[in-house]
């Protein structure tokens, strides 16, 4: 009479171990790439409002351009401007300046970097001196 067998073999509780450690790798390796990818956004958006806040401090451009550059929160900026040529003969059309923000942050061992364009007009002054 045949006996009954109870409880795994040696193969199927090794087979079973191997499933779970290759299960266990994937869910730490998924972990680790969001982890990644959120700090990446993090710091993406961080340079967005670095951005945004450069540009609120000059709503307009000086007539001899805006170049400058600095470091803010780790983050490297340069904001630049050129002249834009406008199409039209209108005479009272503002002369506008396209301004380039660059943003560069250290990833790793990668440097990041996001650039922003706009278009600003040039401040006027009166005849007094005095900001229009």
């Amino acid at each position: 009479m045949r006996r009954r067998q109870r409880g795994f073999t040696l193969l199927e509780m090794l087979v079973a171990f191997s499933i779970a450690a290759l299960s266990l790798a994937m869910l730490y390796r998924a972990s680790g790439s969001n982890a990644r990818s959120s700090d990446s956004m993090e710091r993406s958006q961080r340079a967005l409002l670095l951005a945004q806040s450069l540009l609120a401090t000059n709503d307009a451009v000086p007539p001899q351009g805006w170049n400058e550059s600095g470091v803010s929160g780790g983050m490297a900026w340069h904001v630049s401007s050129a002249l834009y040529p406008l199409t039209g003969d209108d005479p009272r059309a503002p002369t506008m300046h396209e301004l380039q923000v660059l943003i560069e942050w250290p990833d790793g061992g990668k440097t990041r970097q996001i650039e922003f364009k706009t278009l600003r007009p040039e401040r006027k002054l009166l005849l007094d001196g005095v900001r229009q």
